[in-house]
């Protein structure tokens, strides 16, 4: 088809592509906006543009079946009595369950667990099957108050409170209302059926000073055992963890605009926020300014993590450790190949499902219908993402280790260059060949 366009002269616009008129044409058809899960899709500045300089003479590699190279880390020790110990630097981040199906939620659960991490609850309460079987959860607290009671703050590991989410910073969450069943409903004190959007703020404070008030609340329910996160959508990330920094946060998770959500207006996730590589430097400047970079406060980066280089090279630019939540979903076995048939039925394909919002996810994980969520087993999926958290420390140990660093929390800039002006400026490093870092003396 394309050859035949092409011997016609046809030329498609840059402009106004053909997914771009599509859009225009179901935009004037339906009056409505387009709403859709996932995280932002067009070509962003991201890891796969930096670059790794391993060990040779200047540096001396590690044996990796010889010699140790660590992959632990701990979480909120800042003010926490009981801080999180986490075996490897890769947590999964907040999914909610009505987002997500409850076998779901289970088999994230027994999946982080099995690798030694930690999950997290997402909006809409602490679900039994994600408690009974997470051996470290972390509990979100959000605008919405979903769910929120005391006694769930009490059984979490840690806390985190949401300000932002990397795919729509700026705005609330969304829960359409053919995923409300009995259960979700109950659970949020919602009508059943009805689309619910929560609040894009907290009710209960406006600014970093009633954020220290309630922190502070937290820790006293808690008796001050527990971990308080901050988390924040990338868009002004030096001042914004700074802010959470000063209202006595332990943690700051950062989460860039290649972070997915369960729906929000296409509009957002790809024009609010910026892209995670472009976060990290501003967010990790603000640390060391205050003296609290890997020695007090600890930074967990999210949005696009892929591989173990993506986890090493966040490591490397300054994070304490990654979160996932879309690749979580793939490994557990989101846009499966043999689903095609089902995802083609419903206007999708194996690769392109983002449809969350619809409850008709194939696969059984985001859905609220009995019959496709049962298709899910969680003991064979969280086996899968156990599988899935393994190869990506393997790979990030293997990295380390070229790089002769005996911990990955040894990585550093200094290991690293970038391949295009835009990835050098963005992530603070020379450009490959060069000693230059743009927008630097």
């Amino acid at each position: 088809m394309t050859t035949d366009l092409a011997s016609l002269g046809l030329r498609e616009s840059a402009t106004f592509d053909r997914a771009t008129i599509s859009d225009i044409h179901r935009a004037a058809s339906t009056g409505v906006y387009d709403i859709r899960g996932w995280g932002a899709k067009r070509p962003l500045p991201h890891f796969d543009d930096l670059l790794f300089l391993g060990a040779s003479m200047s540096r001396y590699p590690l044996e990796g079946y010889r010699e140790k190279c660590g992959t632990d880390v701990k979480l909120g020790a800042r003010h926490a009595l009981e801080p999180i110990h986490l075996d490897i630097p890769v947590t999964i981040a907040g999914m909610s369950f009505g987002a997500l199906s409850a076998n779901a939620k289970e088999a994230l659960g027994r999946g982080a667990s099995e690798a030694g991490t930690s999950t997290t609850t997402g909006d809409g309460g602490m679900t039994p099957e994600e408690r009974g079987q997470s051996r470290r959860l972390v509990y979100q607290y959000l605008p919405s108050r979903y769910g929120m009671n005391p006694d769930d703050l009490r059984k979490a590991d840690a806390i985190e409170v949401v300000l932002g989410q990397g795919a729509k910073p700026g705005g609330g969450g969304m829960l359409l209302g053919q995923k409300i069943t009995e259960r979700v409903a109950g659970m949020r004190t919602l009508p059943v059926g009805i689309d619910q959007r929560s609040a894009s703020r907290h009710p209960d404070w406006t600014g970093p000073d009633d954020l220290t008030i309630k922190i502070a609340e937290l820790r006293e329910i808690t008796d001050w055992r527990k971990p308080i996160y901050v988390k924040i959508g990338a868009s002004r990330p030096y001042y914004d963890t700074a802010l959470a920094v000063k209202a006595g946060a332990d943690v700051v998770v950062l989460d860039g605009m290649q972070g997915g959500t369960a729906a929000t207006q296409q509009v957002f996730i790809e024009h609010v926020g910026i892209p995670t590589l472009a976060a990290i430097g501003p967010a990790v400047q603000a640390l060391q300014e205050l003296g609290v970079h890997r020695t007090g406060v600890q930074l967990v980066v999210s949005g696009g993590i892929r591989t173990g280089a993506d986890v090493a090279k966040a490591l490397a630019l300054g994070a304490d450790a990654v979160a996932i939540g879309t690749a979580a979903l793939i490994a557990l076995g989101d846009n499966d190949p043999r689903y095609d048939d089902e995802y083609r039925a419903i206007g999708s394909a194996a690769g392109f499902y983002d449809d969350f919002q619809d409850g008709r996810d194939p696969a059984g994980i985001s859905t609220q219908d009995p019959e496709l969520a049962g298709r899910l087993d969680p003991v064979a999926a969280g086996r899968r993402l156990a599988n899935y958290l393994r190869v990506l420390t393997l790979e990030a140990q293997t990295i380390a280790r070229a790089c002769g660093k005996s911990h990955v929390l040894n990585l550093e800039p200094e290991d690293l260059v970038a391949l295009t002006v835009e990835s050098a400026a963005m992530a603070g490093v020379p450009l490959a060949g060069t000693s230059w870092i743009p927008g630097r003396s």
